[in-house]
């Protein structure tokens, strides 16, 4: 019964079936499902009108809180000259964009998505102690949640600054900071929390790379509120790292070694001090330890405010060096062996061979009995008198009158008296030189005397130093190991 109904009523509901059906098909976007992937008109839906030069916010009175994570992944290198740490870290970081949010019903439940970072907008948190552009790989997207969350993870080659301490080395521990905040924005813009607890934060090493020479003893996060000259405060998160070195390479390629040559220095006490291989022995020590530190000079860390310990320390062994060569020399000077050789003083004799002895434990010194000069020389002129009394046959000249006047026999020739004469003047010289060298044998021996006891009590101070200050600096080191 067409041809019955009016025109303008055909006119009036056509217009109003075709509006009903286009509400419908913007109602169901299920039923156009085949008109494109899922993906790329959810990307469009949430891309179309996003504008992302202005904060992701509803009302702008609420702050954009920023939860950040850092994990430590490697220490690459400490630079103790430059004072700067560079480490390997993964980043993690995730805040709310209101203007990020859809169904998943009306896209294929689709929850999560990957969108380009360029895309959004990303806050504007940097580390502070930056000092150079490191190699990290460039991530060009992000995650997006379907309730607006968005996830930007990214690994960071963090090349920061950062107050080095080397007077503990090689047993030191540094403390480096990675502080995080909005580097414009403030705290009533944009705030900063922690993505984990803090126990999780601190004693996470499950990606650590730990065959390195510095080990991470923990990851220590802190929030802090802080201002500029103006009114406006910021919101910052730091990170301390804290690392140990591992002693050990160290002490085996410089401690070792130097311990070893002043080991050698004082089992070189024992050669005789008359033995002027004490001295050669002592010196080729001292230049080889000279060629050690030359050596090692590389490997110890500089820096222009402070020394490490561990140099002290070469610096004070070379001093022992030179002081226990020194000692030798004045040794070797005291017990040589002289032909002008003046005898010990009396009371140099009695300090060192008799109050110095007792007090090493070395017992009573033996000591010479010498004559005096003057005896020694009335001896030789008793000598003379004798040779010049005696006769030609060496007997007394009174003698030859009486025999004489019996018939003896006629007294030798002159030359043989005169032979007779010369002889005892040789003898008498004779003795007077082995008297002499005997005295200087003597002299010399209570020289040796007063320098071996000196030679042992220095030795003993010496010994007494070199201890003392090795157990100083162990105890140092132990301590600074176990803290």
């Amino acid at each position: 019964m067409l041809p019955r109904v009016p025109q303008a009523l055909l006119a009036l509901l056509l217009p109003v079936l075709l509006t009903q059906g286009e509400a419908r098909r913007r109602d169901c976007p299920q039923a156009h499902s085949t008109s494109g992937p899922a993906l790329q008109r959810l990307s469009d839906h949430l891309l179309s009108n996003y504008k992302k030069d202005v904060r992701p916010v509803r009302d702008w009175r609420e702050p954009t809180t920023v939860s950040i994570d850092v994990i430590v992944y490697a220490i690459l290198s400490v630079d103790e000259k430059n004072q700067v740490l560079t480490t390997y870290i993964w980043y993690r970081q995730y805040w709310t964009d209101e203007f990020l949010q859809w169904n998943p019903e009306d896209f294929d439940n689709i929850t999560k998505l990957s969108i380009p970072t360029d895309s959004i907008w990303v806050p504007d948190i940097l580390i502070n102690e930056f000092v150079d552009v490191g190699k990290s790989p460039d991530i060009p997207y992000v995650y997006v949640r379907h309730h607006g969350e968005v996830q930007n993870y990214k690994p960071l080659q963090v090349v920061t600054a950062c107050s080095l301490d080397i007077y503990n080395f090689p047993f030191d521990v540094q403390n480096c900071s990675l502080t995080f905040t909005s580097w414009l924005h403030t705290i009533q813009d944009i705030n900063i929390s922690l993505w984990r607890p803090p126990e999780q934060v601190q004693f996470d090493k499950s990606v650590f790379m730990n065959q390195g020479e510095w080990e991470l003893l923990g990851v220590l996060p802190q929030f802090r509120e802080f201002s500029m000259e103006s009114s406006d405060c910021y919101a910052e998160m730091k990170f301390y790292v804290v690392i140990r070195r591992r002693p050990l390479f160290y002490a085996v390629s410089l401690l070792l070694p130097s311990i070893f040559l002043m080991v050698m220095d004082i089992v070189g006490f024992y050669l005789p001090p008359e033995s002027g291989e004490r001295v050669s022995f002592k010196i080729t020590l001292l230049l080889g330890y000279s060629v050690f530190l030359i050596i090692v000079s590389d490997t110890l860390p500089a820096t222009a405010i402070g020394t490490p310990l561990i140099g002290v320390y070469f610096v004070v062994c070379m001093a022992l060096l030179v002081i226990s060569l020194a000692e030798t020399i004045f040794i070797v000077r005291l017990v040589h062996k002289q032909d002008l050789q003046q005898p010990v003083p009396a009371w140099l004799r009695r300090l060192v061979l008799e109050k110095v002895a007792l007090l090493l434990c070395l017992g009573e010194q033996p000591t010479s009995h010498r004559c005096p000069a003057t005896s020694q020389a009335t001896k030789t002129d008793e000598c003379s008198d004798v040779a010049k009394h005696c006769g030609p046959l060496g007997g007394p000249r009174d003698a030859d009158r009486p025999l004489k006047g019996r018939g003896s026999p006629p007294p030798p020739p002159r030359e043989a008296s005169l032979a007779a004469r010369g002889l005892l003047q040789e003898l008498a010289s004779i003795r007077h030189f082995l008297e002499k060298r005997e005295e200087s044998r003597e002299v010399a021996r209570d020289w040796l005397r007063v320098g071996s006891v000196l030679d042992r009590l220095l030795f003993r101070v010496y010994l007494l130093a070199v201890l003392a200050y090795s157990a100083t600096l162990v105890t140092l080191w132990s301590v600074w190991q176990c803290s």
